[in-house]
């Protein structure tokens, strides 16, 4: 956090290389040192807010912010501290999602690394531990003794580490591959790995100064055990969250700084494992065959359903402004 501020302090009161009282003369060319630094920023409006295939929004709108200063080292590093706040909808019902991260990006020819780690923030985060009213639950919902539970705090970190490969100019293909010792700090390690492809569009297909793009990406999450906050009669010491597939398919019109994203996001989870997953507060009851060992309550959530989304966002740096 310390270095972040550091970071935007630089950018913003002195990073950039003066110019001279020499320099301002007429006629005379500028001697000045290209800056090393550069600093990122924009902002989306989504209709969900899709997290590898689970809405973090209850399937409503959100909206995204960030800030993202750089540091080239040389030609082929950069540095990099990153601050993100978006506005979600969570059983436990915090005031925003803040994503602090810090990483680094090594080039090697055609190929583009990305390696780091981020703590996701979740703020202002209510208990609902089931023991007592509908009220300790975060649907208001019992059955059979059992409802959806939540911790107050659900923040954690990540390390991540992913790749862009460009095969040529208008085609790459990527890599994805994070960590978490604790998954939404529900005691369950996490590890996330997907493939992804970015294909540009021929200018031929598209208005003069309009860009496009057809983009996918389709990975795995492996989910381990929780500890025995979210333990169920079955199993007391905690539950082993399920495994899911996810994937996403989409095309993106580039205009300026705004490009506009139509793209449908699905999983392989059933809406009662969705309910495990996330202890869904606008849950609904499902029916005896929404009833199983880890899913007690019956309830199932539609937050892992296929989803059309379309997003708007805005993406700058202070060099494309000058």
């Amino acid at each position: 956090m310390a270095a972040l501020c550091i970071a935007l302090s630089v950018v913003a009161t002195g990073g950039l290389t003066p110019t001279l009282a020499a320099d301002r003369e007429p006629g005379k060319a500028s001697t000045a040192e290209p800056t090393p630094w550069e600093f990122a920023f924009g902002s989306a409006l989504m209709s969900d807010y899709n997290f590898r295939g689970i809405s973090v929004s209850a399937r409503r709108p959100s909206v995204t912010v960030y800030a993202e200063p750089r540091y080239k080292v040389g030609s082929n590093l950069e540095l990099y501290a990153g601050l993100s706040a978006s506005s979600v909808d969570l059983p436990n019902r915090p005031a925003a999602q803040i994503v602090y991260a810090a990483g680094i990006r090594p080039r090697f020819g055609a190929l583009q690394l990305d390696l780091g780690a981020e703590y996701l923030d979740y703020p202002g985060g209510i208990l609902f531990d089931g023991l007592g009213s509908p009220a300790t639950c975060t649907n208001g919902f019992f059955f059979l003794g059992q409802c959806n539970t939540s911790k107050a705090v659900v923040s954690f970190w990540q390390a991540y580490a992913n790749t862009t490969f460009a095969i040529n100019d208008r085609l790459a293909v990527g890599s994805i591959l994070d960590h978490s010792p604790s998954w939404s700090n529900s005691g369950a390690p996490a590890t996330y790995a997907a493939l992804t492809v970015k294909a540009d569009l021929p200018r031929s297909m598209l208005p003069a100064k309009v860009g496009g793009f057809v983009s996918g990406e389709i990975g795995h999450y492996w989910l381990g055990t929780t500890d025995a906050f979210y333990g169920v009669p079955a199993f007391p010491a905690g539950v082993k969250l399920p495994d899911y597939t996810t994937g996403h398919i989409g095309l993106g019109l580039t205009y300026k700084t705004a490009t506009f994203d139509l793209r449908y996001y699905d999983t392989n989870l059933s809406k009662a494992n969705c309910n495990v997953l996330t202890g869904d507060h606008t849950a609904t009851f499902g029916g005896a065959g929404a009833i199983t060992p880890i899913n007690l309550s019956g309830l199932v959530s539609r937050w892992c359903s296929a989803a059309v989304i379309v997003k708007l966002s805005f993406d700058m740096t202070l060099a494309g402004l000058k």
